[in-house]
């Protein structure tokens, strides 16, 4: 029996999208958290519903662990869970009601718990954690368990009894002491059976830092801010290692929000890696604008083999607006450099920020086609709270505040063009970078050519930061005939 089972809400099979592109990774912050309370002496187990049916397995976990307290804590590290999505969200007020009626103290951490505690402690959560969490958690559950401290004293606690008042904030997270995630307490076998049937290996997960500190404004971090921690390149690799001779492992899916902003520390990594001889094929998220010429040699010299860079957009107007901090051009050299490096440069971009027009998506276009990225992500501009991005489209979000999958890509404030001009540019612009590797026809574009003209939301409104801006350009769009 343990003390207190963890659990996350995020389950595979909730997310269409997701099941079609088959890569689960384990939930590395649940795992975290677990290492922080049994380092602490306390008893912990997983519940890990990834890959398992959430209804059977959990009660019959709750059956065997018999727990004082169940922690929904999510994976602070796996993005889908910080895009708040409606679906994983009843899963975790289902956890959390299953977890009370057996009679748990419920405590839940993560994203959406900290946008919405209320919601939260009004279905089944007696307790919501805010900010890094470790600590508030192990504070947290010894009060529980022994009664010698009341809640209302511990940082970063919310419960009803405080929702309207201030909170204090959590300490300074010990995270990157903590010197891996207890991945023992989950089944990783069901991981390697799903990667290796879909993609022919098997990919799991590591972190090598905690954090952005960078500010464009449509980027949510309730959980961290804007601090960023690094574990030292010594553990780092030290934990591949362990990951290829114990488990396994034939390739890395690093979860950091930002990879190789620390040029010494990569340099270390690198060495660390070749000193153990672990090189593994790593995949990353990073920055443009940190793709110097050092920092690519280094990462090749550790195994990276893909880099996923936050492009965002071709036009320097969209990213200016966005704050950013990134030029095209250096886009241009990331792609070049990496791309002379044998390294995979790969895209994120999203389309409908409030004030794109025309002339900015056509610009994203010609910015895909002149860098042939290997390959693109595509989304769709979407509010969160806390984001100065939030703050400007607030009034004229509706009752849909969040995404239910992954997959739902709807926009949920007035955007120049209706979702139908933009899922057709994502289909268009997606089918033709699969032509380029795959020998595969190029798209047709007329249909985007010709939703153009339909598709302009009259109702929409424009938003610059000095002065109005028209919202569509009416120049033929040369760029997709």
């Amino acid at each position: 029996m343990a003390d207190i089972l963890l659990a996350h809400s995020y389950h595979l099979a909730y997310d269409p999208k997701q099941v079609r592109k088959m890569q689960p990774y384990p939930p590395l912050g649940t795992l975290y958290a677990a290492t922080a309370l049994r380092q602490h002496g306390f008893s912990a187990a997983v519940f890990d519903p990834m890959l398992q049916d959430p209804s059977s397995g959990f009660l019959e976990m709750l059956r065997q662990e018999k727990p004082a307290i169940l922690a929904i804590y999510e994976d602070d590290f796996n993005f889908l869970s910080k895009m708040c999505l409606t679906r994983m969200r009843e899963l975790a007020w289902q956890l959390a009601q299953t977890g009370r009626d057996a009679g748990a103290i419920v405590i839940a951490h993560g994203s959406d718990a900290t946008d919405h505690a209320k919601e939260y402690l009004q279905n089944g959560v007696d307790f919501v954690l805010v900010g890094e969490a470790e600590q508030s958690l192990v504070e947290l559950c010894a009060s529980i368990l022994s009664g010698c401290a009341p809640p209302n004293e511990i940082a970063g606690v919310i419960h009803l009894g405080l929702v309207q008042s201030s909170v204090k904030s959590p300490r300074n997270a010990q995270w990157k002491n903590l010197a891996k995630p207890a991945r023992e307490l989950i089944d990783l076998e069901p991981y390697r059976k799903a990667w290796t049937a879909a993609h022919g290996y098997f990919s799991t997960n590591v972190v090598a830092s905690r954090g952005c500190p960078y500010r464009c404004n449509w980027c949510a971090k309730p959980i961290s801010g804007n601090k960023f921690q690094l574990r030292s390149p010594e553990l780092v690799a030290a934990e591949i290692r362990e990951l290829k001779e114990i488990y396994g492992a034939q390739h890395i899916w690093f979860g950091d929000d930002i990879f190789a902003l620390n040029a010494h520390w990569v340099q270390q990594f690198a060495d660390e890696v070749e000193t153990r001889e672990c090189a593994l094929p790593f995949k990353i998220q990073s920055r443009a604008d940190l793709m110097s010429q050092e920092i690519v040699s280094n990462l090749k010299r550790a195994g990276c083999a893909e880099v996923w860079m936050g492009v965002e957009s071709g036009s320097q107007r969209v990213l200016d607006s966005m704050d950013k901090g990134l030029r095209v051009a250096e886009v241009e050299a990331a792609r070049a450099r990496l791309g002379a490096a044998g390294i995979r440069a790969c895209y994120f971009l999203q389309f409908g920020y409030p004030g794109e027009q025309w002339d900015d998506i056509q610009q994203t276009i010609e910015l895909v086609r002149s860098t042939r990225p290997d390959d693109i992500g595509v989304s769709f501009s979407y509010p969160l709270p806390g984001t100065t991005f939030f703050n400007r489209v607030q009034e004229q979000i509706g009752a849909k505040r969040n995404w239910t999958d992954s997959d739902d890509l709807c926009l949920m404030f007035k955007g120049a063009y209706k979702d139908e001009f933009y899922l057709a540019i994502r289909n268009a612009l997606h089918a033709e970078v699969d032509s380029w590797h795959n020998q595969r026809p190029a798209p047709d574009w007329k249909k985007v050519w010709a939703l153009e003209e339909t598709s302009r939301n009259s109702e929409a409104m424009a938003f610059a930061h000095d002065e109005p801006v028209r919202l569509v350009h009416l120049q033929a769009p040369q760029l997709v005939r």
